[in-house]
């Protein structure tokens, strides 16, 4: 298989614009799940700053990639405290657009065994317009990479990618939270699509199984025109799909402590060192990496590395 993106990075400052949400984690940790009608007493509980697209945007700054945030946030505290990690963390807020409405809340609950579940109030994130991205396009045209999901309207994903592809920029899509509505045809344009199992599932109407069953879902996405399908598998690691070939890349081992925002961090590595080398198989190797590291430590973006700390987690995985 090619390892090469056809948009390879050639200067010292690559940036990423991230086009989507932020919100507020509210997460409890919990001997497990309650039943209907429970109330169960939580023995711990964390707030922190999150959202899919803050998620991905953090991740990737922190490794050393220049970002440029794309977003909307509520005028609460819960927007101020948002900005000012941004800033922390060394994104570009021109384009974090204040509203009257609330900031996105995102509720969740890990147990015992790490696993999570969680719910997303939108708030803000849904007042993302296309017109937004007009506004932004001088800035979004100097990066090297767009980087989507779907916790905003799914007019403003299909007007990013139509810009990605306008404008020459390769445009990866995380189609989280799963949307029925999403319209494969409004998505061939992505060159990378990121999925989870179930996502999969949804996107095709297909089983997933087995690997066999990923393999003949992803396949449809390659026809509809997407050039690179990237199943993320968890504990498993993540297939690689392309018209070329696929290959299976085995995840990190690691004890999980904190599965929440794993996908993220994931997805933030994988568009830093891509847009840091070309290599589309070392960006995946180093973000399997990146993941299984992040969910050995509570939180979400509390629990991604630095560029120095992975170095030291990874030495073998170190940028040359």
């Amino acid at each position: 298989m090619s390892t090469n993106s056809n948009e390879r990075q050639t200067d010292s400052a690559p940036q990423i614009a991230v086009i989507g949400s932020n919100m507020v984690d509210l997460i409890s940790y919990i001997r497990r799940m309650p039943k209907e009608g429970e109330t169960l007493e939580a023995p711990d509980f964390s707030m922190g700053c999150g959202g899919k697209g803050a998620n991905q945007a953090v991740a990737a700054s922190r490794l050393g990639s220049k970002v440029l945030m794309v977003t909307r946030v509520g005028n609460d505290i819960f927007a101020e405290n948002t900005i000012a990690n941004f800033a922390n963390n060394g994104i570009d807020t021109t384009y974090v657009l204040p509203t009257e409405a609330t900031s996105g809340v995102a509720p969740i609950f890990v147990d015992e065994q790490s696993r999570n579940s969680i719910l997303i109030i939108k708030g803000a994130n849904a007042l993302l317009t296309p017109d937004d991205l007009d506004a932004a396009e001088s800035d979004i045209a100097k990066c090297k990479l767009i980087v989507l999901q779907l916790e905003i309207p799914l007019e403003t994903v299909y007007a990013a990618i139509e810009m990605g592809t306008r404008l020459g920029i390769p445009v990866l899509l995380n189609p989280a939270p799963a949307q029925p509505d999403l319209v494969l045809d409004k998505i061939k344009g992505c060159e990378f699509l990121v999925p989870n199992e179930s996502e999969l599932s949804l996107l095709t109407g297909m089983p997933v199984d087995s690997l066999e069953d990923i393999r003949r879902a992803a396949s449809v996405l390659l026809r509809v025109g997407v050039k690179h399908v990237i199943v993320t598998l968890g504990s498993r690691g993540a297939l690689w799909l392309n018209t070329q070939g696929e290959e299976l890349l085995p995840a990190a081992h690691v004890t999980p402590l904190d599965t929440t925002g794993a996908g993220d961090a994931f997805i933030g590595c994988f568009s830093h060192f891509l847009v840091q080398t070309g290599d589309i198989r070392r960006a995946l190797i180093q973000a399997n990496a990146y993941a299984g590291d992040s969910v050995t430590r509570r939180g979400t973006q509390t629990s991604y590395a630095t560029a120095e700390e992975f170095a030291r987690i990874q030495p073998e995985l170190k940028e040359d």
